[in-house]
């Protein structure tokens, strides 16, 4: 103790001191200590002091004041004495930093009284930098870990900058002045920056960056060796914790300090070509990352890389290109110069095979449009790509696509923004793409579009005349399609809204009777069908119901809701109640998605009375033409026309909001425009709205007694078209409810009298009276008006429209001579077609008085004299091909559009029962060869009328099923998309046929009904079919192989949509029936040969349905219900017992495909037709999936094979059919 000196003032330090007293010495050392400066020599004498404080009772004391004061004090000696310390061994090093180490730990909590010792101690270390002692050590890097661990731990939000900055100064000359760093240093570096440490100690986290930061350039050296190790020789040291997590560390050091991985990231190429999935998924995603952030230049610093990585979006595995896939939207938003690249990418992804590509491909865009919305909007590709994800087959993918859609047109044309018109015009095509998903079969297509109908398109929370410009808008320039679509659905809504209000008014009884619950359970399985999942929707519709009868408020609140005058607002409002009390929105919550999905059917919240009202306004405003058509975005010529027919549309489904005194007198005073299209279009909503509440009784008689005259002189010297829905609208609006309770708006009823009728026509008929003369002013008006009002009131005015039918349309107009000079323009004389409007006037008035007179014959319903001698010239008109007194001084155009009228009125006539059944079998004849006119216009709209006629409302009120028999013709057809066309009206009426008797037989299973299926039964057309056939001029030989192989295509044309679904098929049913023709024959004409063809075109039709079915296939069951053949066209032969067991058709065409054929596959039929019939060899079979017509049984036969008959040839082996 005696050698050791203290500085002058400071008193010794020995073991028997107290605490306290130790202390105060201590502190009194520290204080000098501080005090001096570095010199050489200066003091040397306090050297054995300096050893002394490193005496283990000083170290391991029990207080940690002293322990702080030591390690001051020791601090400070190293200091004094830098750069030569007076430690010179090894253990005493080691001890004295591990002694440092245990102190900081000091520094954790700036509240503590010591802290500012504890930050002398850190300041001093760092100033020093004591630390670089340990270098000399072999053992260095176990402390340099021990420190680093250290500060990492103790570092907090607590520390001010200053305290931050000495650890960085503490711990960065160990990294830039080490010869090495181990990698073991490196491990407890680098782990602060990924997860979970990130997280659990951000502080560290931002420490260890500033430290990389400013150490980089040392540590890249150790950085490349490690990374080269586990990327490139595979050999990763599995002890150290950033190995598993070696794609998270290279992200974040390239966030932090990119050039640490300029040698890093180009051996990530090999891991984007690993044939193990795991590394190439774990390379893509983070170069994904990288790649796409923001303000990245790693595009343009690793080029082939980047190239690399394009090529991960054709990856063999589907999650690594959903990773690129997902990175997309990224790039699109932070790298603008790649998006030519992204596009391309993404539309080769928008058709893969996987359906979570395709889905991540639609949110990548869609994702895009929600944060950057232009950029999408001026990528007409992006747009494009989820244009075509809407026919998805995934209801999924559809519904995203749809969604995101919706969300761009809404943001585009519905919210106030500064975009351009053409940007807006850009979108203006995804109202039609949304509508058009109103056509998908599955119903949540078609919810989907009724929601985004009103949230998007035309968002329902928009003030009235706000949403009433944008329902303008989106009606203003629809596609045809989209607008059948619109009207569907609104149509489709009030169907499903009237539904549900029945439902509901049963829950106002007063007694739950057995018969109201049956009543309240069958309403509800028709509810449950209108909704996806009936069985689960069945269930949650009986909780509701069982809700609504013990809640009185949500019985309340479904009342308004229902209400036909609801309000916008009111209805929107009392749909936030009622959904509230269904409990939680969550998507666990099945009974609130049931309903709520429910409410929103029926809601009505597009239109009320204040926006009809809106409506009405901007649509004069419009049809004026001013400013208004460029505000809500639609052409002047068309805005006008386009926003009547809107409205006449509305009056259908919403004709209750039209109900205001000033909507009606409105709508009255839109007549007084003179433009052509405005009458007829408001006349039409005038009678919409009589249909559900007739003018007559209403409040105010005054508006039917001004609306009247208007009509009047409508019916008398307006255009057709006015004059047509002149009529309509007065009948209409005159007839009150009361009197026609449960009479049909559309025919005229029989008891209508001169005395129920509005005066108004009595004026109007005695007008026709008088002016109906031959090339009077407006006489085509006037024969539309005649026929019109002789269909709507035929009994009130039964005498007098009889006799200018007789006189004035038929022997003044309709067989009156053409005179040889004409004074119009007529149609260029060599074409055979013409566009109407170009037709004579004379012509068009012949057109008219047509449909007049079956618009008479269909109002009259009972006639049936008056009905033949009508079709009788109708007929006349087709046989002589429209020149019915054949003169021959009608063009081309007149004569095919007079017969195409007169086929047409016949068809519409034979819609009714009663006169539309006074054909005769030649007349039906003639008419089918309109199938197969000279001019193709003829046939496609007579194929067209057809269809429409066969395709209404079944029983009653439509064609019988003799006319499905005229589609045989459409196989003989020409023109492949005309051809195209028909095949689909026939397939459409077959299918909804089969559907009616499916919906019959549930219903009503008794046996009643099955007398009555014959009538509407597809496959009794073949029936009337063969008929057809047997009439067509071009079939006269049936030996005749060119002759033969055109009929094996017409029948294989009405045969295959039959015979498409094998469950509908009963193979016993045809062979019955074909047999039952083949012992009967043709009733029109004497001559054997019809019958010849006839029984030919049986054995036809049989074999084409064996080489399809054997009666083994398909629907087995047996038809046992006895079969009868019209009179019309089959009478009984002469010959008592006469049978029939020949083959008509060469036996030898049942080879023809044998003998070419290389398949040596066949299959065996035989015919049981008769016993004494010869066996047919094999025939070819004919799959489900061959093209049939490429499988016709005559096209082997060559061209030269037909110059001859049949009989006139010899086939070896083959035997000529008898005739």
């Amino acid at each position: 103790m005696a050698d050791i000196v203290y500085p002058t003032g400071c008193r010794p330090l020995v073991e028997d001191l107290g605490t306290d007293e130790l202390i105060r010495r201590l502190k009194t050392l520290a204080n000098v200590l501080q005090t001096m400066d570095q010199d050489d020599n200066l003091y040397q004498q306090y050297i054995p002091l300096a050893l002394h404080l490193l005496d283990d009772f000083f170290m391991q004391h029990t207080s940690r004041d002293v322990q702080l004061l030591i390690a001051c004090c020791v601090a400070d000696v190293l200091r004094v004495y830098a750069p030569e310390a007076p430690y010179k061994e090894q253990d005493q090093i080691k001890t004295i930093f591990k002694f440092f180490i245990k102190q900081l730990h000091g520094l954790k909590d700036p509240r503590d009284p010591s802290f500012k010792r504890y930050f002398y101690l850190l300041e001093n270390l760092a100033f020093v930098k004591s630390f670089n002692m340990c270098f000399e050590l072999e053992d260095c890097q176990e402390i340099f870990q021990e420190l680093f661990s250290t500060v990492f731990k103790i570092v907090n939000d607590q520390h001010s900058v200053k305290v931050t900055n000495f650890f960085l100064d503490v711990l960065s000359p160990l990294i830039t002045e080490a010869d090495n760093l181990s990698v073991e240093l490196l491990d407890l570096i680098l782990i602060n920056i990924v997860e979970p440490n990130k997280s659990n100690n951000k502080y560290a986290c931002q420490l260890t960056e500033q430290l990389l930061t400013k150490t980089g350039d040392a540590l890249e050296s150790t950085i490349k060796m490690f990374f080269n190790r586990s990327l490139v020789m595979d050999k990763p040291n599995t002890k150290l914790s950033i190995t598993n997590k070696i794609y998270d560390i290279i992200y974040e050091l390239n966030r932090i300090n990119g050039d640490l991985l300029i040698s890093v990231l180009p051996q990530l190429e090999n891991k984007l070509l690993s044939t193990d999935d795991a590394e190439r998924l774990k390379a893509t995603t983070l170069l994904a990352r990288m790649f796409s952030e923001k303000e990245s230049q790693l595009s343009k610093k690793y080029p082939n890389l980047l190239k690399i990585f394009f090529g991960r979006f054709c990856d063999i595995t589907e999650p690594v290109r959903v990773k690129c896939v997902q990175s997309s939207m990224h790039f699109l938003l932070n790298h603008p110069h790649l998006q030519a690249d992204i596009t391309q990418k993404l539309r080769l992804r928008n058709h893969d095979l996987d359906e979570v590509v395709r889905h991540e491909v639609v949110m990548a865009i869609v994702e895009t449009a929600k944060r950057e919305f232009t950029l999408v909007l001026e990528a007409p590709d992006l747009l494009d790509i989820v244009r075509e994800r809407t026919l998805d087959k995934k209801y999924k993918i559809r519904r995203d696509a749809m969604n995101g859609l919706a969300y761009i047109y809404k943001r585009a044309i519905c919210e106030p923004n500064d975009l351009s018109d053409e940007l807006k015009q850009r979108v203006d095509w995804i109202k039609n793409k949304i509508l058009h998903g109103y056509y998908k079969v599955g119903l949540e297509d078609r919810l989907l579009v009724e929601r985004l109908l009103i949230t998007c398109l035309v968002p329902y929370k928009l003030a009235p005349e706000e949403r009433m410009k944008k329902l303008y808008h989106l009606l203003g320039d629809l596609d045809d399609n989209a607008t059948k679509a619109f009207v569907e659905l609104q149509k489709n809504q009030m169907k499903t809204r009237n539904t549900v209000s029945d439902w509901i008014k049963l829950h106002h009884s007063k007694e739950f009777t057995p018969r109201v619950i049956s009543q309240l359970s069958a309403k509800q399985a028709t509810i449950a069908k209108l909704l996806p999942d009936p069985l689960k929707a069945a269930e949650y519709l009986t909780q509701f119901s069982n809700n609504l009868r013990k809640d009185s408020q949500l019985l309340r609140c479904i009342n308004i809701v229902l209400k036909r005058d609801v309000s916008c607002r009111e209805c929107a409002d009392t749909m936030g109640v009622l959904l509230k009390k269904l409990g939680a929105h969550v998507q666990s919550n099945l009974y609130y998605n049931t309903v709520k999905m429910l409410i929103e059917r029926v809601a009505s919240v597009m239109v009320d009375k204040e926006s009809i009202g809106v409506l009405i306004g901007l649509i004069e405003q419009c049809i004026q033409g001013g400013s208004m058509c460029e505000e809500i975005g639609i052409s002047r010529h068309e805005a006008g026309e386009r926003g009547l027919k809107l409205l006449s549309m509305l009056s259908y489904v919403f004709s209750t909001h039209f109900y205001t005194d000033t909507s009606l007198r409105h709508l009255i005073a839109l007549l007084s425009y003179e433009h052509d299209y405005v009458a007829p279009l408001v006349l039409k909503t005038l009678t919409h709205l009589g249909r559900y509440q007739p003018l007559v009784d209403d409040a105010s008689p005054a508006i039917l007694n001004e609306l009247a005259p208007v009509c009047r002189d409508f019916a008398l010297i307006g255009t057709p078209k006015q004059a047509k829905h002149a009529v309509r609208c007065i009948f209409v609006n005159s007839q009150s409810s009361a009197a026609t309770d449960g009479a049909t708006g559309g025919a005229g009823s029989a008891s209508t009298t001169t005395q129920t009728v509005h005066p108004i026509f009595n004026e109007i008929i005695e007008a026709l009276r008088l002016k109906l003369t031959p090339n009077c002013e407006h006489q085509r008006t006037k024969i539309v008006t005649l026929g019109h009002i002789a269909y709507n009131m035929p009994q009130a005015f039964l005498t007098p429209i009889k006799n200018m039918i007789a006189r004035r349309i038929v022997k003044e107009l309709l067989i009156q001579e053409v005179p040889a000079q004409r004074d119009y323009d007529l149609p260029d004389e060599q074409g055979d077609w013409c566009a109407q409007e170009d037709l004579p006037p004379d012509t068009l008035c012949k057109l008219d008085a047509l449909k007049s007179m079956a618009r008479w014959l269909l109002g009259l319903r009972t006639d049936e004299h008056a009905a033949q001698k009508t079709f009788r010239m109708l007929a006349a008109f087709v046989n002589q091909r429209g020149d019915l007194l054949g003169q021959n001084r009608l063009c081309g155009a007149e004569k095919s559009w007079l017969r195409l009228g007169a086929a047409c009125a016949m068809l519409k006539v034979c819609e009714q029962k009663g006169v539309g059944d006074q054909y005769s079998a030649e007349q039906y004849l003639q008419l089918s060869q309109l199938m197969v006119d000279p001019v193709p216009e003829v046939r496609e709209i007579f194929a067209r009328k057809l269809h429409k006629g066969l395709s209404r409302s079944l029983p009653r009120n439509c064609l019988p099923l003799d006319f499905m028999g005229m589609y045989v013709l459409a196989g003989l057809e020409t023109d492949r998309k005309l051809q195209d066309l028909v095949r689909h009206y026939a397939e459409t009426d077959v299918n909804k046929r089969r559907e009616y008797l499916k919906t019959v037989a549930m219903t009503s299973p008794d046996s009643s009904t099955e007398s009555q299926s014959l009538h509407i039964l597809p496959d009794y057309m073949l029936v009337f079919a063969i008929p057809v056939l047997v009439h067509d001029p071009r079939f006269t030989n049936h030996e005749d192989y060119v002759q033969l192989r055109k009929m094996e295509k017409a029948l294989r044309f009405v045969l295959e949509p039959l015979m498409a679904k094998r469950e509908s098929f009963v193979h016993g049913f045809y062979k019955q029936l074909l047999q039952l023709i083949k012992h009967r024959e043709f009733s029109q004409g004497s001559d054997k040969r019809d019958n010849y063809k006839m029984w030919a075109l049986c054995d036809l039709a049989m074999y084409i349905i064996d080489s399809k079915f054997s009666m083994y296939d398909g629907n087995t069951n047996t038809f046992s219900m006895p079969l009868a053949l019209p009179e019309m066209y089959y009478k009984q032969p002469a010959v008592a017992n006469f049978q029939n067991n020949e083959v008509y058709i060469p036996l030898d065409v049942y080879t023809l495909g044998a003998k070419t054929s290389t398949k040596t596959t066949t299959t065996a039929m035989t015919t049981s037709r008769a016993a004494a019939a010869a066996k047919r060899p094999a025939e070819p079979s004919i799959s489900d999936d061959e093209n049939p017509q490429e499988n016709n049984l005559f096209d082997n036969i060559r061209a030269a094979d037909t110059t001859e008959p049949m009989a006139k040839r010899t086939r070896a082996g083959a035997a000529p059919a008898k005739s």
